[in-house]
């Protein structure tokens, strides 16, 4: 990992300005950035992004309408991969 340590950490910086509070706030970005991550069918994303939605003050009930909004959009691929989202919710929200 050592030789990817420029690369990633130049991403690292553009994550954290892009979903710094702007116009739009963290929690609506990370909501964003969640149905992008299962539309683009990337589970580590999804899990990631749902991890961090939650932790910005995003409801049960937002993170599932963002799924619904990402199937509708998104097709069956969506729906499948929307349910990856849903376990992430799950086994997020028993940990506290």
């Amino acid at each position: 990992m050592r030789e990817l340590q420029g690369p990633t950490g130049a991403f690292g910086k553009l994550h954290h300005s892009v979903m710094a509070e702007g116009a739009l706030s963290p929690k609506v970005k990370e909501l964003i950035a969640l149905g992008i991550s299962i539309n683009a069918q990337c589970e580590s994303c999804i899990a990631q992004h749902v991890y961090d939605a939650m932790k910005a003050g995003a409801t049960r009930e937002e993170i599932v309408e963002t799924i619904g909004i990402t199937t509708l959009m998104g097709g069956a691929p969506g729906l499948i991969h929307g349910s990856k989202a849903l376990d992430a919710l799950e086994e997020f929200s028993k940990q506290g």
